[in-house]
C-alpha cells in the first residue's frame, strides 16, 4: 500500500471513525456511509483541508438484488460517489446504501458539486432512486413516458411498453409489448440411442 493511501486513510479513520467504514482494494479507498449522513459527510470531504476533493467525477446507482453473499447484505440500491482531489493527488470512492427498497431516497449533494446534476438524473432514470434537493429531477436517457427503470435486476428484458408511429394518427404512440420471448440457445437434438452409435464411442 503507497504512503498517499495510507495518509488519506488515516485522515479519514481520524476524522470520520466509525461513522465510516473503510476498505482499500486495488489502489483506492472505498467509504461506505449511512445515507442520512451523506450531505454532512460530503461538506467535510470537499472543505476540509486534509480531503479537499474539489471535483465530484461521477455518480451511479447499484442495485443489489441478485448479488450475492455480503455484498447482498443491507439495503437493495446503493449510490456510488467518486471524488477526486486535485490539490492532495487522492482518489475516493464513496458508498452510501438507501435505505428503503421500496422508495429509494438520498439526499442530492447538487448544492456541493453541480456537476452532480446529470449523474443523479441518470440513477433516478435508469434506478429509481429519488434525489432530495435536486432542482430538476427528471429522466435524462429514457423517454418522458418510459414505464419503470431499466437498470433494476427485475426490469423485464422486453421492457412494459412499447413506442412506434402511427401514420394513421400521425403521432407517435405507446403500446403493450408485443416482442414474444424467443429462446436463443441453439437445441441440440439427438436421438434416443445416440451414445449406442460405435462412432462415438472414444478410441
Amino acid at each position: 500500500m503507497s504512503s498517499r493511501i495510507e495518509t488519506l486513510g488515516a485522515a479519514l479513520a481520524a476524522h470520520f471513525g466509525e461513522r465510516a467504514a473503510q476498505v482499500t482494494a486495488f489502489g483506492e479507498v472505498t467509504i461506505e456511509v449511512n445515507a442520512a449522513d451523506v450531505k454532512a459527510t460530503m461538506l467535510a470531504l470537499r472543505d476540509r483541508g486534509e480531503f479537499r476533493f474539489e471535483q465530484l467525477i461521477d455518480v451511479c446507482g447499484v442495485d443489489y438484488l441478485l448479488f450475492t453473499g455480503a455484498s447482498r447484505e443491507g439495503p437493495r440500491y446503493a449510490c456510488v460517489y467518486h471524488l477526486l482531489s486535485l490539490a492532495n493527488n487522492h482518489r475516493l470512492r464513496v458508498r452510501a446504501r438507501v435505505a428503503d427498497d421500496a422508495f429509494p431516497v438520498i439526499d442530492s449533494v447538487v448544492d456541493i458539486w453541480p456537476s452532480a446534476n446529470w449523474f443523479e438524473r441518470e440513477a433516478f432514470d435508469l434506478y429509481g432512486i429519488m434525489f432530495t434537493g435536486h432542482p430538476d429531477l427528471r429522466r435524462i436517457l429514457t423517454d418522458y413516458g418510459f414505464v419503470g427503470h431499466p437498470f433494476r435486476k427485475d426490469f423485464p428484458i422486453f421492457g412494459h411498453v412499447e413506442m412506434r408511429f402511427d401514420p394513421q394518427q400521425g403521432r407517435v404512440i405507446y403500446q403493450p409489448v408485443t416482442i414474444e420471448p424467443r429462446e436463443i440457445v441453439p437445441r441440440i437434438v439427438r436421438e434416443d440411442a445416440y451414445a449406442d452409435d460405435p462412432g462415438f464411442a472414444k478410441g
